[in-house]
């Protein structure tokens, strides 16, 4: 029975005491499982099937009736009686659990499947965990051949150290082909799905691989040598010669379930003081002030140290590097084994010894003291041990010696070399080893110096700061010349430059001080490069002779080459999503390249570089980056913002509002979305707080007339504009305005449309005046003419031809014979009317001819 199904039973038990009833539900059987597993060699598959039962029905029972209790009471016969049954329903619900599947597997290599789907139902899903173990000081290497999940289902793998659990690879990091590898002996994975029926399907092979220590760090002023990185390898230590190891020589690779080193690795300390017996070859080294005493004692220091050869030999001390505190610091050194040996060396007495020093016995005592110094404490002493039969070895700082012997017997010769930017200096270039009854060298050996200043005609070489590595002195003003071929020019690459400010490098473009100066330069750079337009360059160096501090490392080394000249600068590469455009298409002196960004990207770092005068860019190239947020909107007057994110990302939101009094004009949230071919952009313009004003009621339509854009209220600004109809003239202002105000206000009165009167006349004037306009008259006339003048001409032809007939061929046109024409005289008619024309006594004479 499930958890949920005893509340049920228990709340039925609770209900039926309340009622008086004793009904007893069956209880639902839980589906029974057929789980099983079988495990073939290497291959593990788990299978979940069988039958399944469902639930039979929850029957209801009727409990009997309750039976009559004792005490008087109205006789059967005497009253009716009722019986009330109560019914009472329980519905158990079933929740189903994963189904298990879970497998241990110690194989060293072998396949993980998912379970096969026979056909049946997994109510609840699967929860499947494969535990695999392989060997100590072996890992477990996984490989992905199958994965075919839904999103309901989920694969993990997880790498398992003691109690602690760490996820290698989920089915969101997984593909097929991918190789896993758990730095420890023991993995899990944990396959868990929801769907009832054919759940995913995936294959991982698995085998196990040696594991291996980390390889261990080696300490600095000491050396590490590795046997083996797997489980039973060692790791073994060892100090350069004046440092001591502080910790195991030795470390083991432990065999457990992540392999590691079996303890933290040593350091390599310069110890203060100490015995040094059957010397050979060796340095003494200034000590870690803080390391060596702690807090305690501050920064004072008070170290001894004896160096003991064997009996007949004797030690040669060589000073290689030296940095004391005048004032605090104190180097004494004893040719003896005691603190009351005669002294050979005192620093507040005596200067550096370049060539070192002699013990006259086989033993030399040395003391170092200092006292809370204002400078870092530097000491680095070698001492070699040689026989009183032969020279010692001799030794050059700086430099390098060859040599006819390497015993340095006596007839040996030593012939010695400075490295770059050293000159010999103090000695000669060869010596020789002397006296077979008290071998000796006949001279002292050179020194290597880095000198101040000098004229240099080599194609390559370097050079140094005064004294380098030591501290260069004040007051120095040293000048370098340096020539190489006259088709070439310099290249000057400043690796260290490291003087104070008050102090200044300067190059001349030129074999003097009063060429171009290329560049001045004080206090601390990086690594930069100069190029010469010539074949010559000056450096100049100048220190303060005033600053009384000097720091350690102080200086500069300059290496330099001769290149082939070149009237441009170097070609500039292309800029990837963006191009370039140049000033001049040879990229000779004081040419401009200008660099521009495709859109959708801001460029990163200079986007102009100038040629300059050393052939030189002014600048690296720049980049150009994808733009992943949008420009700042900006904020609004009278209103507030509020932003989701202040760098505006692609998908961040801005929100504004208006303050009290005012309103918002346009879009209250504007969102930031990509574009893939531009700049990421807002989704709307930004909006903008107007006053609250009351708006304008629509002052009507006039009469025969209309309005544009119709509408019940107009806002503070907006206009009306009024027309009238055909045959109407507007009287009034045709355009007005809603002025804001409270209430808001209309410019004027709306207009009237009224009968235009003066147009009507005008039409009236303008019929008459088309009527008597001449051109109207001349065109009816040549209107006549046309219709007229060809019926004339037809009369005039007809008549013509009458004539000719009638006249003068005698014949009668038509046929008809005609009788000949008689003379007429005169006809003197007097008028018998009663006429007054005639009365007059006017004589008319009329002659007819037909």
């Amino acid at each position: 029975m499930m958890p949920l199904a005893g509340v049920a039973w228990n709340l039925l038990l609770l209900f039926s005491a309340v009622q008086g009833t004793t009904a007893i539900p069956t209880r639902a059987a839980p589906i029974s499982l057929t789980e099983g597993v079988s495990d073939a060699s290497g291959v593990l598959t788990t299978a979940v099937g069988g039958a399944f039962s469902l639930p039979p029905q929850l029957s209801t029972l009727v409990p009997p009736p309750p039976a009559p209790t004792g005490g008087p009471g109205p006789s059967p016969e005497a009253e009716e009686e009722t019986t009330t049954t109560l019914i009472t329903t329980t519905t158990v619900t079933t929740v189903h659990s994963p189904v298990l599947c879970n497998n241990n597997i110690s194989e060293a290599e072998g396949l993980l499947e998912a379970p096969e789907y026979g056909g049946g139902t997994f109510f609840g899903g699967l929860d499947c965990t494969y535990s695999v173990s392989v060997y100590l000081g072996y890992g477990v290497e996984i490989r992905v051949e199958r994965l075919n999940l839904s999103k309901e289902e989920a694969l993990s793998i997880e790498g398992l150290e003691e109690d602690r659990r760490f996820l290698l690879a989920n089915e969101t990091l997984m593909a097929e082909g991918q190789v896993i590898r758990s730095p420890t002996n023991h993995v899990a994975v944990r396959f868990q799905t929801y769907r009832a029926t054919n759940p995913g399907a995936f294959r991982l092979r698995y085998q196990a691989f040696v594991l291996s220590c980390v390889f261990p760090p080696r300490p600095e002023n000491g050396e590490v040598t590795v046997t083996d990185l797997h489980p039973g390898g060692a790791a073994n230590f060892r100090c350069s010669p004046g440092f001591t190891l502080k910790g195991g020589e030795s470390l083991v690779c432990l065999n457990i379930s992540r392999p590691e080193w079996s303890g933290k690795p040593p350091v390599c300390a310069a110890s203060c003081g100490g015995i040094i017996r059957n010397a050979t070859v060796g340095r003494i080294v200034s000590p870690d002030i803080t390391a060596s005493h702690g807090s305690n004692h501050g920064n004072n220091l008070s170290c001894h140290w004896l160096i003991e050869a064997a009996e007949g030999q004797r030690l040669h001390l060589h000073f290689e590097r030296v940095s004391l505190d005048e004032d605090n610091d104190r180097l004494v050194v004893r040719s003896g084994s005691s603190p009351l040996s005669p002294v050979i060396y005192d620093s507040d007495i005596d200067d550096v010894p370049e060539r070192g020093l002699l013990s006259d016995a086989q033993s030399l005592y040395v003391e170092l003291i200092s006292e809370n110094p204002a400078v870092p404490l530097l000491l680095s002493l070698r001492y070699e041990v040689f026989s009183e039969s032969r020279c010692y070895e001799p030794f050059l700082a700086h430099g390098n010696f060859t040599t006819t012997d390497p015993l340095y017997s006596p007839g040996s010769l030593v012939s010695f070399s400075c490295n770059a930017g050293y000159m010999l200096e103090q000695g000669p270039p060869v010596i020789e080893c002397v006296d077979p009854a008290d071998p000796h060298w006949n001279e002292s050996e050179p020194v290597c110096k880095a000198l101040c200043g000098g004229e240099i005609s080599e194609p390559a070489g370097v050079i140094l700061s005064p004294d380098w590595p030591q501290n260069y002195g004040k007051g120095q003003d040293c000048v370098w010349g340096i020539h190489v071929q006259e088709d070439r020019r310099v290249l000057l690459e400043i690796e260290i430059l490291n003087i104070r400010r008050s102090d200044a490098l300067t190059v001349y473009d030129g074999d003097d001080l009063t060429a171009r100066v290329l560049g001045q330069y004080m206090g601390v750079h990086q690594r930069f490069n100069l190029f010469s337009s010539a074949n010559d360059v000056t450096l100049q160096f100048q220190s303060d002779s005033n600053d009384p501090v000097f720091s350690l490392s102080q200086g500069f080394i300059i290496h330099f080459k001769e290149v082939p000249r070149n009237d441009t600068c170097p070609a500039l590469p292309e800029v990837p999503n963006g191009w370039k455009t140049s000033s001049h298409p040879d990229l000779i002196r004081g040419t401009v390249v200008t660099y521009q960004c495709e859109p959708g990207y801001d460029i990163s770092g200079s986007d102009i570089l100038t040629c300059q005068w050393d052939l030189s860019w002014s600048n690296a190239p720049p980049t150009c980056e994808k733009i992943l947020n949008c420009a700042d909107p900006g904020e609004i007057a009278n209103g507030v913002r509020r932003a989701s994110d202040p760098r505006f990302p692609i998908g961040s939101h801005v929100q504004y509002s208006c303050n009290e009094g005012y309103t918002l004009e346009g879009s209250r949230i504007l969102t930031c979305y990509n574009r893939d071919t531009g700049t990421p952009k807002w989704s709307d313009r930004i909006p903008k707080c107007v006053l609250k004003y009351e708006p304008c009621l629509n002052p009507g339509v006039p009469e025969n007339g209309y309005q544009t854009l119709y509408k019940h209220h107009y806002q503070a600004g907006e206009a009306l504009r009024f027309f009238c109809y055909e045959g109407f003239e507007l009287i009034g202002e045709v355009t007005i305005t809603c002025v804001p105000g409270h209430p808001s206000q209309w410019t004027s009165q709306p207009p009237l449309c009224k009968v235009a009167y003066e147009e009507l006349l005008d039409d009236r004037k303008l019929e008459v005046t088309q009527t008597t306009d001449p051109s109207h008259q001349m065109e009816g006339g040549n209107i006549a003419l046309a219709i007229f003048l060809p019926i004339i001409l037809v009369i005039l032809l007809i008549g013509g031809i009458y004539i000719y007939y009638t006249k003068f061929q005698g014949k009668s046109l038509f046929g008809f014979s005609f009788p000949a024409s008689h003379s007429y005289s005169p006809i003197t008619v007097e008028s018998d009317f009663n006429n007054p024309l005639y009365e007059a006594g006017d004589t008319r004479e009329y002659e007819v001819s037909i």
